[in-house]
């Protein structure tokens, strides 16, 4: 009786604790994960997580190792899985998964084992994941900690009763210890980019006696209490009368000690509800750092479910040990390490956005991550560039430097910038362990302006706009800190200016010796651009629109130039990768020409027409895809949401301002989808934006005011933000085709300083 109301006070705390309203309810983690190989509407999965975790869990419904690992199609259920999986292209490390069954003879393999379940019996929450498993008679419960989970299996039936731990396949291990209730082991199934030593270590223990244990290798079960090798797994089996179970788990990339370590300290005595219930309140209260009122519930179901995906990537990757001490492992080096780490991120991705949503919520966060990339560095030589969990050979650019850069200029500290300062310009030399890390080209990109189209180095065009922004960040951050080499990096800063050919105001492939690629299509997809063609990539000039507008002619060519996007048919040349990736196609299904939202290279584009005298285009526009391209649905995504990217394109411009170039420190203005918004700010400041009249009709801004004084620039500061006030729009149906075309009304340009 004392421990149940010590459970209900328990709960009861916790509960008053809250001051947020409840905005878990807009969240939505079955958005996107309609999607396959051919067609992304998201390629995400139900992640059941806390913000940032070191673990999440999902239901699988997919084989072992497929990384599309939930399907929304899919009727069958083959287990509740920890997974560390950033995309479906990337995969999975580290995973086991565990399954309730009945009968005798439980099946063991994968491909045979799975139970029929219904949408209509599913429960999908940040926090919370629930689902019937009409195979077994079993309603599945799992709610998570960072480094650990509680899940509880409540069948309907009498008869035999047990539990199946998947460790999976390239190389495993399990160990059932009954006397304690107890599985350990060790799951590796990684797909890249570790030592040899790598281990994701596990511990789960049950509040049941096992009445029978099995284990297996990989289809033999075996009647031994522990089984190493490539693909093995366990059984635990109990009495006919039991009818719920509950089961504690943890992992750690240390030591299975460190494993229980990591229980004790997350879960330790509590019961179900109270995790779940610590689950819910950590998410409330990072999602409560931005409070919308007004607009329709669809539209917060959209804002909170991508701020929710914002927030799960990169994952923590550090432990805490017996002292209290933070200690990692290393995926560069294969050694326990003091101090942060952060893993599951390709900053192809997520420079765009993601990151500069960091340092406006979570400055904390975002020093923290770039101590991490300090610790890669020491720990591998190299700055990560997509990092699941080391270094991956995936995707181009340099884009490391925006993250520091941005972090350091806006304030951000408790970092050693010397450090990552020095990691910047060795990147900027040469090529590392992997293609994606340093710079693919640089010997050729240094010494000529670009990276020809000749020598055998794919997608050169769209790295030589990459490495240009990359140099521009370091000629900012070298200047911050006094470096004599920085006047190098702002001459390279304009090499974008070498692939641009004004005959067809496009940007091109160019050979070694200055010619032009020919023949050429701007619609050719890959080849001399990543994930993309030159509709895509011409804007890649972030930190210098206004040279980009000059390069074209003028201000009304490039804003021409910007409106052909959306008009212009669909075309596409698919010949350098042989069929129509599915970029491709959801760049077709979208209805908008050749705008293609689905992936990262375009997202900014809209955000131009400030630069070009035109800023009701841009609110035009982004509300345009706003309401179109996102939906509180299984297939509401409308292509990679890449690490929160896609994501986080929706809370900047839901909030009604995005960060076009974030080293600059400035936001480009849109319209915001809500009639006010205000922004909960860590250093205790709020940063408001009160739209009045804002509608699906009144989109576009009249006039504004920031902290009562009358606003006409196109762009707020960081700084503005981060002192707290106000920004009101009024908001009208009609564009006012007068407010913000000074020419000191649009955000910064390099040449135009």
């Amino acid at each position: 009786m004392k421990k149940v109301l010590f459970l209900l006070f328990t709960l009861l705390v916790l509960t008053t604790q809250s001051q947020a309203q409840n905005l878990l309810r807009y969240v939505n983690p079955l958005v996107g994960t309609d999607s396959d190989f051919s067609l992304s509407t998201g390629n995400t999965y139900p992640a059941i997580a806390l913000p940032w975790g070191m673990n999440f869990w999902t239901p699988q419904t997919a084989p072992n190792g497929d990384g599309w690992q939930y399907a929304y199609d899919a009727n069958k259920i083959r287990g509740f899985k920890q997974t560390h999986q950033p995309s479906p292209w990337i995969n999975d490390y580290g995973a086991f998964s565990l399954l309730p069954m009945t009968g005798k003879n439980p099946e063991v393999r994968h491909l045979k084992r799975g139970s029929w379940y219904s949408h209509k019996t599913e429960t999908a929450q940040a926090h919370y994941y629930q689902v019937y498993l009409a195979d077994y008679d079993c309603w599945t419960e799992i709610t998570p900690t960072e480094r650990a989970a509680q899940m509880r299996f409540r069948w309907g039936q009498e008869g035999p009763k047990s539990v199946l731990l998947d460790a999976f396949d390239m190389g495993s291990m399990v160990k059932i210890i009954p006397a304690e209730r107890k599985i350990i082991g060790y799951a590796k199934n990684n797909h890249g980019g570790v030592p040899d030593n790598f281990r994701n270590y596990f511990v789960a223990i049950f509040d049941q006696d096992f009445d029978l244990t099995n284990t297996f290798s990989d289809t033999i079960v075996l009647k031994d209490l522990s089984a190493e090798g490539k693909h093995v797994g366990a059984l635990v089996h109990f009495k006919s009368g039991v009818r719920t179970v509950n089961v504690k788990l943890a992992s750690s990339f240390i030591s299975h000690e460190q494993a229980e370590l990591n229980l004790q300290r997350e879960i330790g005595a509590d019961a179900f509800e109270v995790t779940k219930e610590k689950a819910r309140l950590a998410w409330e209260k990072i999602l409560g750092r931005v409070q919308v009122q007004g607009g329709a519930e669809t539209d917060k179901m959209n804002f909170y479910t991508a701020l929710y995906r914002v927030m799960l990537f990169p994952r923590k990757f550090f432990e805490f040990d017996a002292k209290g001490q933070m200690v990692h492992y290393s995926p560069y080096n294969g050694q326990v390490l003091p101090g942060y780490m952060f893993t599951d991120n390709g900053f192809w991705d997520t420079f765009r956005a993601v990151f500069p949503l960091f340092s406006v919520l979570f400055p904390e966060l975002d020093g923290q991550i770039m101590q991490g990339l300090v610790n890669t560095y020491k720990e591998s030589g190299w700055l990560p560039e997509w990092a699941s969990p080391g270094h991956r050979d995936c995707m181009i650019g340099s884009n490391s430097a925006s993250l520091v850069t941005e972090a350091w200029l806006k304030g951000i500290r408790g970092f050693d910038i010397e450090t990552l300062y020095e990691a910047m310009v060795k990147n900027s030399q040469s090529v590392g362990p992997v293609a994606s890390v340093g710079r693919l080209g640089a010997e050729q990109y240094n010494r000529l302006g670009y990276v020809p189209y000749n020598v055998g180095i794919n997608e050169n065009t769209a790295r030589t706009l990459e490495y240009a922004y990359a140099d521009y960040c370091i000629w900012q951050l070298g200047q911050k800190l006094g470096k004599p080499e920085a006047p190098t990096f702002a001459k390279r800063a304009q090499n974008w200016r070498n692939v641009f050919d004004k005959s067809s105001n496009f940007m091109r492939g160019r050979n070694a010796d200055g010619s032009w690629q020919s023949p050429f299509r701007p619609d050719k997809w890959g080849d001399a651009f990543t994930e993309g063609s030159s509709w895509h990539y011409t804007w890649s000039v972030f930190h210098d629109p206004a040279g980009l507008a000059g390069a074209m002619g003028g201000k009304p060519q490039m804003a021409a130039k910007l409106d052909s996007i959306f008009s212009s048919a669909p075309t596409f040349d698919y010949s350098y990768y042989g069929f129509p990736i599915h970029e491709i196609t959801e760049m077709l299904i979208m209805g908008m020409g050749q705008y293609a939202h689905g992936n990262q290279p375009i997202q900014h584009a809209v955000y131009l027409y400030n630069w070009v005298g035109q800023p009701w285009k841009a609110q035009m526009r982004a509300r345009d895809i706003m309401k179109k391209l996102y939906q509180p649905t299984p297939d509401g995504l409308c292509g990679d949401e890449d690490n929160g990217q896609t994501s986080a394109w929706l809370v900047f411009s839901g909030m009604g301002f995005y960060p076009v170039c974030p080293a600059t420190g400035e936001y480009a203005l849109g319209s915001p989808l809500f009639q006010k918004i205000t922004l909960k700010l860590e250093n205790g400041k709020t940063f408001t934006i009160d739209a009045a009249g804002n509608s699906d009709q009144n989109i576009y801004i009249q006039s504004a005011k920031l902290n009562q004084q009358p606003f006409s620039k196109n762009f707020l500061s960081h700084q503005q933000i981060m002192q707290g006030g106000t920004l009101q729009l009024m908001m009208g149906a009609k564009p006012n085709t007068t407010r913000g075309v000074g020419v000191k009304d649009a955000p910064y340009s390099m040449s135009a300083q």
